[in-house]
């Protein structure tokens, strides 16, 4: 770890929250996978083109999440089994309407937050800029997927909350 500067004691618990962020990041993936066969309806092409772009991205984060673990000189957990016990998120079945589909991503996306911001606290102990940068980054990009796909189950008649004028 002397090429990085990090204590490799210290970043132990940077790449057990990385390997719980990997296997959130694994059933995530599969999940998009899932909704983008399974989606029906007239919501289908919006859909089925989002969950293929998502999925894409996961894919990616996936590699980049076990690669930062390698880089801290550690091993990324690389097995189905060991992912379904490690993760904070739950498999979701195939028949789920279009607006299901979606509730079920934002709530895996306030999870996905909530670990990787579990990542970006035991990594700033460790000072781990690195990890940090990689992860603010995802934070990030994901903050606007949610908004993304909350505005549209929104009805267009809900609108957005009006600024409120300075006294």
């Amino acid at each position: 770890m002397s090429y990085l500067g990090l204590d490799k004691k210290k970043t132990e618990n940077t790449v057990k929250e990385l390997n719980v962020l990997l296997a959130d990041y694994h059933l995530y993936y599969q999940k998009l996978r899932n909704f983008h066969w399974n989606v029906i309806g007239k919501n289908f092409f919006d859909l089925h083109e989002k969950f293929e772009e998502l999925y894409d991205d996961a894919k990616l984060k996936v590699d980049e999440i076990a690669e930062r673990i390698l880089t801290l000189r550690h091993q990324p957990t690389s097995n189905l089994s060991e992912y379904l016990k490690a993760s904070n998120l739950k498999e979701a079945k195939a028949d789920l309407t279009d607006y299901e589909m979606i509730e079920t991503l934002l709530k895996d996306h306030g999870i996905l937050l909530k670990q990787m911001r579990s990542v970006v606290e035991v990594a700033d102990k460790a000072g781990d800029e690195g990890t940090i940068d990689l992860i603010g980054a995802y934070i990030r990009e994901l903050e606007k997927t949610s908004w993304m796909l909350d505005a549209w189950k929104m009805k267009t008649t809900d609108g957005h909350a009006p600024v409120k004028k300075a006294k």
